[in-house]
């Protein structure tokens, strides 16, 4: 089962995604495929209340900032549950990691790939993407082509998920299918 998660910062999502996970692995292996990359002391407290809201819950972490083509060779060959965390820094990882920024097809291409190569090696693959679509901003370039990209990005896991749950002031409001409990 694929089942794609999103809402706004602070929504309460990450929670949500965390208690599925457990509900959905029941006695097999639970990864967390971590994804954010810190850069200051903001994303360091971020990192560490994630890890707090995890411990005890038997995940096995997996740090992936980028390349997630790479993490089926990090887990064992068993029922396994992964939740990936999140889809939006894994994007802007992607995008911008690099010495050069990539063009937004090549960043869908790239992700979409790996999302397909882990929805084949799991029995759950639980998604956490962010809403950033809704703010009336208008941005620079390279920040307009992120958005772009994580929106294909996102309509593609949506078309291709089982279920779809946007998660709003916590409480999860099913968009496709029926949420996890």
């Amino acid at each position: 089962m694929m089942v794609l998660i999103t809402g706004g910062s602070g929504s309460g999502k990450s929670a949500y995604a965390e208690k599925a996970s457990v509900t959905l692995a029941g006695e097999g292996t639970l990864y967390y495929l971590a994804t954010m990359q810190v850069y200051d002391e903001e994303g360091r407290k971020k990192i560490e209340r994630h890890q707090r809201l995890r411990a005890g819950k038997g995940f096995q972490t997996i740090e992936q900032p980028v390349n997630i083509t790479e993490v089926a060779a990090k887990m064992e060959d068993s029922r396994k549950t992964v939740l990936l965390e999140c889809m939006s820094n894994l994007t802007a990882n992607e995008m911008f990691s690099f010495s050069e920024i990539k063009q937004p097809d090549e960043v869908v291409e790239k992700i979409y790939k790996g999302i397909g190569l882990l929805k084949e090696k799991t029995d759950h693959l639980l998604i956490v993407t962010n809403n950033v679509f809704e703010d009336g901003i208008t941005y620079d370039t390279a920040t307009t082509d992120y958005l772009q990209a994580l929106g294909k990005i996102n309509e593609k896991l949506a078309e291709f998920a089982d279920v779809v749950t946007e998660v709003v002031v916590g409480i999860p409001v099913p968009v496709k299918g029926c949420p996890v409990a």
